[in-house]
This record gives C-alpha cells, sequence and structure tokens, in this order.
C-alpha cells in the first residue's frame, strides 16, 4: 500500500510582533521607572537596623558636615504652592520667570535675600558654593519660614500625612546645635513629628531586637 506523503510546512516563525511588543515594553519600563532623587551634597548618615523605605514624595532636609542646611521639596504638586507662600512671606517680589527658575531647582540652600539675584544667573549655582539656609541664628532662622510655607500649601490636608513626608538627613559629622535649630523650626510651626534618614544594617546578633524578631517567626 503506497504511502501518503504529508505536504511540508515552513518552521519559519514571524518574530515582528514579538519584537514590537518587547521594545513597546522596554520604552514603557524606561520612561515609567523612578529615578533617585539628586543628593544636595555627599553626606554621610549615621546607621539604623530600620528598614521602613523613604516615600517617593518626601520634603527633606539636609545637614552637611560643615553646618549647611539644604532643602529639597520633593512634591512637585505642592512644590509651587510653597514657593509661592514664601515669596509672599517674605516679600523676595519674584517675577514668574524667577519663580519657574526657582520651581525647577532640585534643591534650596541660599539666604532669602540672596534668591532673587541667584535666580537671575544663567547658570545655577553648584550647592557646594550655597551658603545653606540660615538656622544657627534662632533670631533669623529662615528654615523655620520656610517650614511655614510648607504647612500653609497643605493646609487642609491630614497633619500625619504631611509628617510622613518630613524627612531629616544629617551627616555623622554634623554638630547637635544645627540639628537643634532644625527641630526648633518644626516646632515654630507645632510640627512635633519627622523622620530620620540613616543607613541601614542588619540587626546584631544575640540582641533583644534579634531575639524579639526571632520570637515573632517561630
Amino acid at each position: 500500500m503506497p504511502k501518503v506523503k504529508i505536504p511540508r510546512k515552513s518552521t519559519n516563525v514571524d518574530m515582528t510582533a514579538m519584537c514590537d511588543v518587547a521594545f513597546l515594553l522596554l520604552t514603557f519600563f524606561i520612561l515609567a521607572t523612578k529615578q533617585k532623587p539628586p543628593e544636595v551634597l555627599s553626606v554621610s548618615p549615621p546607621s539604623s537596623v530600620s528598614t521602613k523605605a523613604a516615600p517617593d514624595k518626601s520634603i527633606l532636609i539636609t545637614m552637611t558636615a560643615d553646618g549647611k542646611v539644604f532643602l529639597t521639596l520633593g512634591d512637585d504638586t505642592k512644590k509651587n504652592d510653597v514657593i509661592n507662600d514664601f515669596n509672599k512671606l517674605k516679600g523676595l517680589n519674584l517675577n514668574q520667570a524667577e519663580l519657574n527658575k526657582l520651581y525647577k531647582s532640585e534643591f534650596i540652600g541660599l539666604p532669602a535675600n540672596q534668591i532673587k539675584s541667584a535666580m537671575d544667573l544663567e547658570q545655577s549655582i553648584n550647592p557646594a558654593n550655597m551658603p545653606g539656609i540660615p538656622v544657627k541664628d534662632s533670631a533669623n532662622n529662615e528654615l523655620a519660614d520656610w517650614i511655614r510655607s510648607v504647612t500653609n500649601a497643605y493646609r487642609g490636608t491630614d497633619q500625619k500625612d504631611l509628617e510622613k513626608m518630613l524627612l531629616v538627613k544629617g551627616d555623622n559629622a554634623a554638630l547637635y546645635p544645627v540639628f537643634k535649630q532644625v527641630k526648633q523650626a518644626f516646632k515654630r510651626n507645632e510640627i512635633y513629628k519627622f523622620r530620620i534618614v540613616t543607613n541601614s544594617k542588619d540587626v546584631p546578633k544575640d540582641s533583644e531586637l534579634a531575639r524579639a524578631g526571632s520570637s515573632t517567626t517561630e
């Protein structure tokens, strides 16, 4: 009995559609990925065993080893309101172009009386050359004015949500008087809770925290 010949079919697979999907996914992840916000200056904060992650939209106060204080307004939805309020509060008389330039700044590290002239410069000032926000004199703690503008911008929202966004990051070599003035800036605006940014480290073995953790997992 003769054998039936089955026609052979091509084994080639058109990969065009799959390549298109792969490149679309790659483009999506590149555009949607959140980049780590730039740091004002290189600081080495103390270490702790806390594993809580900082919120994406945060208001970060950075204290450098030489006592400078910088402010980062990470919440873009309120950043414009904070800057406009500070402009009125301190009577800076910034025009719209200067306000837009300040809005685009990644961080704030100038005294109020130097902001307008800095916004008129063609190039932005390097953070290393900024004097920082004045806080050493309790009679002229401009960080308290910035925090006041922050609270004004977030007025009507739950203060607990605002407190979760307030972060303080200080270098190990930063002196306590600077940190004290940062706390005073919060206190003068009736804010008594904030978070401190630290480097994460493992829980020491044979410590109470380690024993407590092991007992909860058993």
